[in-house]
């Protein structure tokens, strides 16, 4: 299998280090309900870990749960609702969502919430191993001090400082030596959740808690972290940094990202609130058509969500279903899912099989499209 490595720039041999391949994708911040965006990143590791299972692999899939954060606590504010709470009832609606959309269950879904203890722990081996510092009662990491800070992403100093203030990087903080230093424990609001830590009473950075929790559940290095492209930087950058300053061996051997998904020229995200939820699209349409519409596009591909996908994926789920039971387009598929996880051209080969008769059920798999019961119908209002 080749895939592309965000931090290598190209697509290279995907070499796990043994049979039990470990990964790592960034989950949501449980504020609000899940949107295509969403979806479809899942959808992506969802794919890549049904060939590395095809292919023998045993897959370990971490996705964390940042039920504390810079977006939740507003959010709970505003809804005047307890944080956890909040979460509580969208993870709930989260996990209704991926089980309509048939998704692998996560090997483990840790809280940020969990790993306080351990949070606390790996920030005082950063600073023990000199790469932080205390400053207005939060303490930072010196980005200075790390040279291959800007690696992962491979961005200029200046692009980082934009992309920074865009994503919460807080630049013009008066405390940091330099912009691009980032809080890995700051003083808490009086009404924000605080917990006690050598460095006065506070909440961990967001950077700062899946380095924690990766460290805990899958080990020093993990096999694949993935996520979308707006997490590259800041917040995969950053975690790679501290986690490799704290540990000193490398956090992951391959990373690999989905591109945005997008509509009315925007990427689809909370902020902007130009969403499509699968909760909406489930009401009216076959969930499978759902998983179609997103890996008919390419992971690394951004594409514009219009409605007109919906039709077009139920149309090629009823082409499959048609053509039954069978092991047409397999060897395709998995030649597709090789070369760098070519989900469009895999769904290709399964089209021309069941154009031609032959039944297509176990390449459907494979692409996550069970077809053991007929299409659900379309309501009609």
């Amino acid at each position: 299998m080749r895939l592309y490595d965000t931090a290598k720039r190209e697509v290279i041999p995907f070499e796990p280090a043994d049979n039990v391949v470990t990964m790592y994708t960034c989950g949501i911040t449980p504020y609000d309900s899940t949107h295509l965006g969403h979806a479809a990143t899942y959808l992506t590791y969802d794919v890549l870990q049904r060939r590395l299972r095809d292919l023998g692999y045993e897959t370990r899939c971490v996705r964390n749960i940042t039920d504390v954060d810079d977006s939740i606590l507003p959010k709970a504010r505003e809804l005047g609702v307890h944080y956890l709470d909040l979460a509580a009832a969208e993870m709930a609606r989260f996990n209704a969502d991926m089980e309509l959309l048939e998704l692998i269950p996560a090997w483990s879904e840790p809280r940020a919430t969990s790993a306080i203890a351990d949070i606390r722990g790996f920030i005082g081996m950063v600073l023990d191993r000199g790469y932080a510092y205390e400053s207005g009662g939060a303490v930072y990491f010196e980005v200075a001090k790390f040279p291959k800070f800007g690696a992962v992403s491979g961005y200029s100093r200046p692009e980082m400082i934009d992309l920074a203030a865009e994503r919460g990087g807080n630049v013009d903080d008066k405390n940091k030596r330099d912009p691009l230093d980032f809080v890995l424990w700051q003083p808490s609001r009086p009404d924000e959740p605080a917990w006690d830590s050598l460095w006065g009473p506070g909440r961990p950075g967001w950077h700062i808690e899946c380095s924690a929790l990766a460290l805990r559940e899958l080990g020093t290095t993990i096999d694949l972290h993935g996520g979308g492209t707006d997490l590259i930087f800041p917040h995969h950058e950053c975690e790679a940094a501290q986690s490799e300053a704290a540990t000193g061996e490398p956090l992951v051997r391959h990373w690999m990202h989905q591109a945005m998904v997008c509509m009315d020229g925007e990427k689809m995200s909370k902020s902007l609130g130009n969403l499509v939820f699968v909760s909406d699209l489930s009401m009216l349409w076959d969930p499978r058509t759902i998983r179609l519409v997103c890996v008919s596009h390419h992971y690394r591909d951004s594409w514009e969500w219009h409605g007109n996908l919906m039709g077009t994926a139920a149309d090629r789920l009823q082409l499959w279903l048609d053509a039954g039971n069978g092991e047409g387009a397999l060897e395709e598929v998995r030649a597709a899912l090789d070369d760098d996880l070519d989900t469009p051209s895999a769904v290709e080969a399964i089209d021309r099989a069941a154009e031609a008769g032959v039944g297509v059920s176990s390449a459907a798999a494979l692409v996550g499209v069970s077809l053991d019961r007929p299409q659900e119908p379309i309501p009609r209002h």
